[in-house]
């Protein structure tokens, strides 16, 4: 049965038989226990673990735990399923905390996640059965041309010319990045001068057609912030007397802010 992956090595169909894919050059992947195909040959790894680290996958699984972040989860649910896909990709999905949501609110899509770390797609594998989860590379995902009617990226890279490669004729982008204040009082604590995020481009081979602005300030705790500030970039950053910091203030109230931009794709 011919599936809507491709292969990661010769770029032909993949089919599906039994627990397999194969494609006509005989290049075959597995599907793992959990379910999931693991998609990036060795050879294509640029290293031993690719992607997120266990210690951040781990991070954002506890923080996921709480409802932080479930206003932005349930409007890209929602505004997914307003689009009637067929089809959805979610380039970057991590374990699954968005991908899951968006297959719930559209439970008569074929709904397929993709990430590079193994660790985090397997956690989302055991945990949402209705998603199709994969390892791989979104920089050159291994989906057939123009499949996907609706594209998401949260957080993730932005590879314009694939994401107009996998997109439908009338397919749809929404790209979740970070809003002006995102995690300004945590990023007050490592930098003199805390530079606000700019406005995403809008990419090659897209439209914009909206573009929406979530923003709310919370109360986070000493051990939620702690694994809010390891999932993020800046966590390089992060030195113990900041920790320290954080903890003899107990909890802190900080900015969670999010631009929202929906796309569509048009002829280059």
């Amino acid at each position: 049965m011919i599936s809507h992956y491709r292969c990661p090595l010769c770029h032909q169909p993949l089919y599906q038989g039994g627990i397999s894919y194969r494609c006509n050059q005989n290049h075959q992947f597995d599907i793992a226990k959990e379910g999931y195909v693991n998609l990036l040959p060795v050879q294509n790894k640029k290293s031993k673990q690719p992607g997120d680290n266990a210690e951040m996958v781990a991070a954002r699984r506890a923080f996921f735990d709480t409802d932080h972040y479930h206003f932005l989860r349930d409007h890209l649910a929602n505004r997914v399923a307003a689009m009637a896909p067929s089809t959805v990709l979610d380039l970057g999905c991590g374990e699954g905390f968005y991908t899951q949501a968006i297959a719930q609110q559209c439970n008569s899509s074929q709904v397929y996640g993709v990430d590079i770390a193994k660790t985090a797609v397997r956690y989302g594998a055991k945990r949402y059965s209705q998603v199709n989860f994969s390892v791989a590379s979104i920089k050159d995902a291994p989906f057939a041309d123009g499949f996907a009617d609706v594209i998401v990226s949260v957080f993730a890279p932005v590879f314009a010319e694939e994401l107009a490669r996998l997109a439908s004729q009338t397919g749809k982008l929404i790209v979740v990045a970070p809003g002006p204040r995102h995690l300004f009082e945590l990023k007050s604590l490592i930098y003199q001068e805390v530079k606000l995020h700019k406005t995403p481009d809008v990419p090659d081979g897209f439209a914009l057609d909206t573009s929406k602005q979530l923003e709310q300030t919370q109360t986070f705790d000493y051990e939620c912030v702690q694994n809010l500030v390891m999932m993020t970039p800046f966590a390089w950053k992060f030195k113990q007397e900041h920790f320290e910091q954080l903890e003899k203030l107990g909890k802190i109230d900080i900015t969670l802010s999010f631009v929202v931009s929906e796309y569509h794709k048009v002829e280059c």
